[in-house]
């Protein structure tokens, strides 16, 4: 467990470094790609709740997402960060319902109404990098492992070309995401079919 939680942290930095060399027209252009395919799967047209991430940093610029989807009438949600490495999902209708949270990352306002999990349809979990077996490398928090066991919806995750992983340390808690999009690829496990 050390070992794998040692590996981790080494790679994780590894990444950070990979994704921070990348220039901004490289992020722009993977962005635009990624968006897109995420934006033209069947899932997320068929999803009404939608539970994405604000990307900050070198992370995919999810804020072009954001309002494609309030455009589409979707029900988009954000996670809040909640005490004891815990989150939750609430609604966000708008910019507006936006404040800085927790690490700097916007999160919605405590006036947004909170969605439960099982009215979720479809997560877009982020990660640092995944692998080829959809396993992903989070920032270390935890945040998404807990919130995810027992998740029973459909979950995908971006990432780009460049940051793909052939395999990532793996520890007990870690659970592949069902389908990952690269700017190139469709990684998909059994039940994205």
């Amino acid at each position: 467990m050390a070992s794998c939680t040692g590996a981790k942290a080494a790679l994780r930095a590894v990444i950070r470094a990979r994704a921070a060399a990348m220039t901004t027209a490289e992020r722009r252009r993977s962005d635009v790609v990624l968006l897109q395919r995420f934006l033209a799967l069947p899932w997320t047209a068929e999803a009404d709740a939608l539970l994405l991430f604000y990307g900050v940093g070198a992370e995919p610029d999810t804020g072009h997402l954001l309002l494609e989807l309030w455009r589409q009438d979707k029900r988009v949600l954000l996670p809040k960060c909640l005490p004891g490495r815990a989150m939750e999902a609430r609604l966000v209708r708008s910019g507006d319902d936006l404040r800085p949270g927790a690490f700097g990352i916007p999160e919605p306002s405590e006036s947004c109404p909170r969605v439960e999990k099982g009215d979720i349809d479809l997560i877009l979990v982020p990660a640092l990098c995944y692998d080829l077996s959809r396993r992903r490398l989070g920032q270390g928090g935890g945040y998404y492992d807990r919130y995810l066991a027992g998740y029973g919806g459909r979950t995908v995750g971006l990432c780009r070309e460049a940051l793909l992983q052939r395999e990532l340390p793996v520890e007990d808690h870690d659970r592949a995401v069902d389908l990952v999009l690269t700017e190139k690829r469709r990684l998909e496990g059994p039940s994205a079919r």
